[in-house]
């Protein structure tokens, strides 16, 4: 392994090949997590890896220097997939220091035994000298725990930064130019919709801070490293902070009897014109990581499901849950659904659409058991009125 980010600056992570859920995030093409070497007249190790992956980093350390000559170990997140291998690490380098701010070491007390540690705490703007460089703490809370932190380093102009900018891909290659670029912006959609977009205001605060630092590399604590393709990144995130809508129109239903699937395609029937994308997605033939992917920048949503015990389909329920804690802005949409001898689930989807502040453009649509051609003509009608609607938003 020789995977050189600046001279005497190297990539120690672990590649994460055959992961495919990560707390429920799903991760198709796996995941890495990277930590990285800096070697000066002193040593820090920034961050480190989960835990069963300890003694492969340790492995990778020592492959570039002798573990005893690690003087600090920075830890900018203390959630288990970066600071779940800290106990072995900290027992395996017997000088170093764990620098954190102090939410950051209440935290790491929290998970485990740290009575041990040396502890060097930082404060938004300190800086830690390691000789001819520097390395310069920059706090971002909730970004997108309340310790997360990022780590520059002037000298070589270079950020790492933590789960900022991040995205879940396994691949023998570490920077941005040496792969598919369309995967690398597909997954780091991903990680926004599903794990970021909530802080869409501390989002905006970090970028006005990383705007002040000149920055030509951007190290990330998963997936590939930034080096060439900055901007693109970072205008995504200008996008996503604020769920910039595109023409899309999605429909997203879960049915029992093909009842609501019919109602589904005539939505998607109506709202199929010129100049709008449309997707038709069945809930339990997706997955949530793939939905909130698709909803981070669709203008309009029409949501469907059959009447359950006088509720939504499990599934139906799980996605509007996920959505209320991920909070995606700025949609407009609808409720639709079928039902047989007690109403329920078309009413629910109502309720919720209001709950996460939508726009709701209409009262439910609803049929009894199967829906009639006059309900259908209905669909339609919705589905022109989703698609009008998407064009209205994209264009604002």
């Amino acid at each position: 392994m020789d995977i050189e980010l600046r001279k005497n600056i190297d990539w120690v992570g672990y590649v994460d090949w055959t992961v495919r859920d990560f707390h429920s995030f799903n991760t198709k093409r796996g995941a890495t997590y990277n930590a990285y070497l800096v070697r000066d007249e002193k040593t820090a190790l920034i961050d480190t890896v989960k835990t069963p992956f300890a003694e492969r980093l340790l492995k990778n350390v020592s492959a570039l220097t002798d573990l005893e000559k690690v003087d600090y170990v920075i830890c900018n997140h203390a959630e288990p997939d970066h600071a779940g291998s800290l106990p072995e690490i900290m027992e395996a380098l017997p000088k170093a220091v764990l620098v954190c701010d102090k939410k950051c070491e209440a935290a790491l007390g929290r998970y485990f035994d740290t009575s041990k540690w040396k502890f060097q705490i930082v404060a938004d703007g300190e800086s830690l000298s390691l000789g001819k460089r520097t390395l310069q703490f920059i706090l971002t809370p909730m970004l997108h725990w309340p310790e997360s932190m990022f780590t520059y380093v002037p000298e070589e102009k270079l950020l790492f930064s933590m789960d900022g900018f991040g995205q879940h891909v396994a691949s023998s290659a570490r920077f941005d130019d040496e792969v598919d670029m369309a995967q690398v912006m597909e997954e780091a959609k991903a990680y926004y919709a599903n794990i970021i977009m909530p802080f869409g205001k501390q989002v905006a605060a970090t970028l006005e801070k990383a705007a002040s630092l000149d920055i030509d590399m951007i190290a990330t604590s998963h997936g590939v490293i930034w080096r060439s393709h900055l901007d693109t990144i970072i205008n995504a995130y200008k996008d996503w902070l604020v769920c910039k809508p595109t023409a899309k129109v999605l429909v997203i239903f879960d049915s029992m009897w093909d009842s609501t699937g019919q109602m589904a395609r005539a939505i998607i029937e109506g709202a199929s014109m010129p100049g709008v994308e449309v997707k038709l997605i069945h809930v339990r033939k997706s997955s949530l990581t793939a939905i909130a992917t698709e909803v981070l920048d669709a203008a309009t949503v029409a949501f469907g499901s059959s009447t359950l015990h006088r509720g939504m389909m499990p599934m139906m329920g799980a996605v509007l849950t996920y959505f209320k804690g991920l909070r995606p802005s700025g949609k407009a949409g609808f409720a639709f659904g079928s039902y047989g001898w007690g109403k329920g689930a078309p009413e629910a989807i109502h309720v919720s659409l209001e709950e996460m502040g939508w726009e709701v453009m209409r009262e439910p649509i609803k049929a009894q058991y199967r829906p009639s051609p006059e309900v259908l003509d209905t669909c339609r009608e919705a589905g022109a009125m989703l698609a009008e609607k998407a064009k209205t938003l994209a264009a604002r």
